[in-house]
């Protein structure tokens, strides 16, 4: 099976990004179970979502996010990848603080 490719826009320093992505990777490691593992700026994630499986990888750069997971599938692309850039804008938005985001998610 394929990878389906993302790249989410950043602002934040590379810091405050990468603190954000381990934020939102830690909420889907207690929600579904999807671990991930750090090297650098690089960030490695295993795991199974809603019957999905999960395999991938990212990358936190100075304007953007990248990375790649495994493709769900025709039928579940177009929501995975809405899924995915819409988790990592609310992350990295810079309007609101890390802690504002966290509230969200109780």
């Amino acid at each position: 099976m394929g990878m389906l490719k993302f790249e989410v826009p950043n602002t934040l320093s590379i810091e405050d990004a990468k603190k954000r992505v381990q934020a939102l990777l830690s909420y889907w490691g207690r929600k579904y179970g999807v671990t991930s593992e750090w090297a650098g700026e690089k960030a490695q994630m295993k795991g199974k979502a809603m019957g999905v499986k999960i395999d991938g990888n990212l990358e936190v750069l100075g304007a953007k996010i990248s990375g790649e997971a495994s493709d769900p599938g025709m039928l579940l692309r177009g929501q995975a990848q809405k899924y995915l850039t819409r988790k990592f804008s609310e992350y990295l938005d810079p309007k609101k603080s890390l802690e504002d985001v966290l509230k969200g998610e109780e």
